[in-house]
């Protein structure tokens, strides 16, 4: 276990209590959005466990835009559609993927990901980006990981309103 790990519950309802109020913390009234995309980014893969990638695309001119994120160099444009954020995008849903392997058009921007978990974040029911999160396990993600991410997205969502 890495040393930041440490301090959350075994429990996952009550890690991801904990990580909800510290994002809260977090982020309470600061402005701007690329930075707390960044802090979101450093404080989510301090705390989730088994992950090797995680960040943020923001939704710009019909395409996504590669913003914070902590891991290796990512694809810096997806296309809307395309792969699993471009998925989520388009459907306009959480994607939870087991296996990218076995996703139609997976964009495989590391080769040890194994499993991958895509939030749409929104402004007023609009989608401006996604949260991505990916695994080096398969089956990494299950559907309380995406009920608890989803309100933590929903707090990083509502800074974008607050831009500086």
């Amino acid at each position: 276990m890495e040393p930041d790990r440490q301090i959350y519950p075994e429990d996952p309802r009550e890690r991801y209590r904990l990580l909800h109020r510290q994002m809260e913390a977090l982020l309470d009234g600061e402005a701007g959005w690329t930075a707390n995309l960044a802090n979101a980014a450093a404080l989510l893969n301090g705390a989730l466990e088994q992950i090797n990638w995680v960040g943020f695309y923001r939704l710009k001119n019909g395409e996504l835009l590669l913003g914070p994120f902590q891991g290796r160099p990512a694809c810096m444009h997806i296309a809307v559609g395309r792969g699993v954020c471009g998925a989520a995008v388009s459907q306009n849903a959480t994607q939870i993927v087991p296996d990218v392997h076995r996703f139609p058009g997976h964009i495989a921007c590391d080769c040890d990901s194994a499993s991958e978990l895509v939030i749409p974040l929104r402004e007023g029911g609009k989608i401006v980006g996604v949260l991505d999160i990916d695994s080096p396990v398969p089956g990494r993600f299950s559907e309380e990981d995406a009920y608890a991410l989803e309100r933590i997205a929903e707090l990083i969502s509502q800074t974008r309103s607050r831009m500086d």
